[in-house]
């Protein structure tokens, strides 16, 4: 068990044995393994035992059926070197706090045992100022000494990382390529921690998540060039492209319908790649090669075969990045730009190459720096960090067939279509399987972010991972069911099972190749009600694969980016010309063009926003736009101006109240008038309950709503979207949010005034069916999501529809609902 500085308070003092005891409880609750009712159960089971164990040391813990307090199994040590009275007179100088979910701090206590006996050690403990000689004595490992922190460089900016998972392998490779470029010297700042912004690994293990801020400082010639290349960098998420989880070239299979018998064997695990497969399984067993050390004869021959192994790997890894790209684009070819910079790591080689020089052979020496590094990326917090280590295993493989000599046994073959089982895969491995014989794979370990996960949702492979370890006793030919949707690996299905499975995935192709074919024919219900189907996009760039996959329109296009992806702000001509580009290319189809969303989750360091404690509820959306209007007032004229090029309508983002409308219609109707433009429909965004209650009032006088069900879910639900546990919960279909829907529609209604829906359960298949029987008029969906909206519209009555949507707000939860 891990025993850190913060777990150990020196030198305190306490009036009593009940207040050494809240004390330490305490210090248990701050390193966030308790709940604070444990504290009340550790002080009641000092009334009924007593915990003291002998030589001054006590080990307060809580009672059984507080077990469900433990958030994590810890301890915490409270130093008392005048002591404190315990029972029966026994002074006691440690008290040492426990909070234990089953057995595993018996190695504690084991240790804590031979302390007892060593009266010596524990008076030194009992008057130690150094935490480690405690944390020593109870675990037998010294912590290493802190490294100092390298100071800042004086030329510096701040940004916050706007990828979704942090700072991981292809946004810290663009990164370093970037640094690259200049003399200067390059530092990034993360907390207390400070990397060489040159050095992928450095960066990898500083182990940013994102949204967090981070600092970039520079020193030299190039210095504030740098610096601004690098900033703007950041800004526009370092050439990450977002990944869709469903390949956009498969059928979307993540709702297939089938489920087995009851009773078939299954193991469960984490849906990585959607999709169904039937057929027989076949484990990958892959050669993980270790070496031992045996002295070089030649030094310098052995530092040359290094590099003949690190130039091979380079050629492997550049041929297989072309072949990626060619397959599946350049996002996911970046994974492996990402393994050349582990290969060209400095810090990496020149350890090697110092141990290859201290009597140690290249591949052990190699080995040796990978596992250090492995391990190192193994502990970061962050899950899509941590998993990164695999990459660098990947990598670490790869330079040792060719140091060693072992031949390349890695890649799997097969001479007839198979369900691939294996411990776990990397993403050369998965690059190197053919799609024509792989139905599917499941792993013992690895997770839904990984490198692996998202080549294979590129290839349309169905993919389990984090089976666990029986899914290596499973023998070679067994029958199973691949679903990849939900997780599940079922064996030995009956022949029933499996046609079931089979017409469901074939009845789910037929769908979605139908819904292709269909895709430029209009939603409507087989009874002729019609909804436009519209695109979420960011950019004019977005508009032709838009148009090409069916869409009527844009229902929202979200001008934060073009904030979001610079150092300063855009002027009033460049707003300009990328509106009249996204009005242009739609060629007099509807585009709904929102006004500047920023705040909550979109932060824009150059514009020296003031921190809030809760940015969902401070100043974000019209508020910001209202208190800077020498942001609203320039896009407004950028807006007015490009409206003759096109079908514009104008939107609103995050009105609470009447009073934020009109104070926008305000502005917008004094710059119409001042540059003497054609009125254009004005609307607002939904997405607070303030302005579903006022739905009515606000009818009267805006030209159209658009709910946006991703913030109008977390507002309702007080459930914020992006937090880590809250997250599932908070579903677009709970009743609550649906019924907040249905009165904003009928209060719209009233007025004549149409409603659109531009939030995630637009592009769900069961929330674009309710919406509709609803009333909704308009869905604004991702682009993926178009065609397959399109089909679940044509293919039921209207009336249909509205008993569906009935029953959904008659229900009582969002499974309930998803259910129907």
């Amino acid at each position: 068990m891990d025993l850190q500085s913060n777990q150990v308070r020196l030198n305190a003092r306490a009036a009593n044995k009940l207040d050494a005891i809240r004390q330490v409880g305490q210090t248990l609750l701050d390193a966030g393994f308790i709940e604070a009712g444990y504290v009340d159960s550790m002080l009641e089971r000092e009334r009924v035992a007593n915990t003291y164990l002998g030589n001054g040391i006590a080990i307060p813990h809580g009672l059984p059926k507080a077990r469900d307090l433990i958030k994590n199994t810890g301890i915490a040590v409270l130093q008392v070197p005048n002591g404190v009275t315990w029972n029966d007179g026994e002074t006691v100088r440690l008290v040492v706090g426990i909070a234990a979910k089953s057995d595993e701090h018996l190695d504690i206590l084991r240790r804590l045992t031979g302390v007892l006996g060593d009266e010596a050690l524990v008076q030194k403990l009992a008057q130690t100022t150094d935490a480690n000689d405690i944390i020593e004595a109870l675990t037998g490992e010294r912590p290493a000494p802190a490294k100092s922190v390298l100071p800042d460089y004086a030329h510096a900016f701040e940004a916050v990382v706007p990828n979704k998972t942090g700072l991981h392998a292809r946004p810290a490779t663009t990164f370093v390529d970037l640094a690259r470029k200049f003399q200067a010297e390059i530092r990034v700042r993360y907390g207390d921690n400070v990397a060489n912004g040159k050095n992928m690994l450095e960066l990898l293990q500083l182990g940013v998540n994102g949204g967090a801020t981070i600092r970039v400082s520079a020193q030299g010639s190039d210095a504030a060039a740098a610096l601004e290349t690098l900033q703007a960098a950041v800004l526009a998420g370092l050439d990450d492209e977002p990944e869709t989880v469903a390949a956009e070239s498969a059928p979307m299979l993540g709702d297939h319908g089938w489920t087995p018998r009851a009773g078939i064997q299954a193991l469960s695990g984490i849906s990585a790649a959607p999709g169904l497969a039937i057929g027989r399984v076949r484990q990958h067993i892959q050669r993980t090669i270790t070496v031992e050390d045996q002295p070089p004869s030649d030094p310098s021959s052995e530092a040359t075969n290094l590099q003949n192994a690190l130039d091979a790997s380079q050629q492997e890894l550049d041929a297989l990045y072309n072949e990626v790209k060619a397959r599946f684009g350049g996002a996911k070819a970046a994974i492996f730009r990402a393994h050349s910079e582990f290969l060209n790591d400095p810090v990496l080689v020149q350890e090697t190459v110092a141990a290859v020089f201290d009597n140690h052979s290249a591949a052990w020496a190699w080995q040796r720096a990978i596992n250090d590094r492995v391990a190192m990326l193994e502990r970061l917090d962050d899950p899509v960090l941590a998993g990164r280590a695999v990459d660098l295993s990947d990598v670490g493989q790869r330079v040792l067939r060719h140091l060693t000599g072992v031949g390349n046994d890695a890649y799997f073959s097969s001479a007839s279509p198979v369900i691939l089982l294996a411990d776990d895969l990397t993403p050369s491995d998965t690059a190197a399987l053919d799609p024509d014989m792989i139905l599917g794979f499941c792993t013992v370990r690895g997770g839904p972010t990984s490198h692996t996960a998202i080549i294979a949702r590129s290839m349309g492979i169905p993919a389990v991972v984090a089976a666990g370890e029986s899914l290596l006793d499973i023998k070679d030919g067994t029958a199973a069911i691949i679903d990849g949707s939900n997780g599940v690996l079922y064996l030995n299905p009956s022949p029933s099972d499996e046609q079931a499975a089979l017409a469901a995935r074939s009845a789910m192709q037929q769908q979605h190749d139908i819904a292709m074919n269909l895709r430029f024919e209009p939603a409507t219900t087989t009874d002729g009600h019609q909804v436009e189907i519209a695109a979420n996009i960011n950019r004019a760039s977005d508009a032709a694969k838009a148009l090409e996959t069916g869409a009527e329109g844009v229902g929202l296009m979200r001008t934060e980016f073009l904030f979001l992806e610079r150092t300063s702000i855009p002027s009033e001509d460049e707003q300009f010309a990328a509106y009249r580009d996204m009005l242009s290319a739609f060629k007099g189809k509807t585009v709904i063009i929102r006004t500047l969303d920023i705040g909550g989750d979109k932060e824009v360091p150059y514009l020296n926003l003031p921190k809030e404690d809760n940015s969902f509820l401070g100043i974000r959306g019209i508020r910001l736009c209202l208190q800077r209007p020498d942001l609203f007032i320039p896009q407004l004229r950028a807006l007015y101006r490009a409206a003759s090029y096109g079908n514009l309508k104008i939107m609103f983002p995050m009105i609470a109240t009447l009073e934020d409308w009109q104070q926008a219609k305000s502005m917008a109707d004094l710059v119409r008038n001042e540059l003497n433009a054609p009125q254009v429909p004005l609307g607002i965004m939904i997405e607070v309950p303030s302005a579903v209650v006022l739905a009515d009032m606000l009818a009267e006088e805006v030209d159209f709503f658009s709910i946006g069900t991703n913030d109008l879910t977390q507002y309702t639900l007080a459930m914020d979207r992006l937090h880590p546990v809250l997250a599932k919960q908070a579903d677009g279909l709970h009743p609550a949010v649906l019924r907040m829907i249905d009165q904003t529609v009928k209060s719209a209604s009233k007025h004549g005034k149409w409603v659109g829906v531009c939030g995630g359960i637009a592009g769900d298949p069961k929330g674009a069916a309710i919406l509709t029987g609803l009333g909704v008029s308009e869905l604004s969906v991702s682009v993926p999501s178009i065609a397959e909206v399109k089909a679940v519209i044509r293919a039921r009555s209207q009336a249909d529809l509205q008993a569906l949507a009935q029953k959904a707000i008659n229900s009582r939860t969002a499974a309930e609902v998803r259910a129907l």
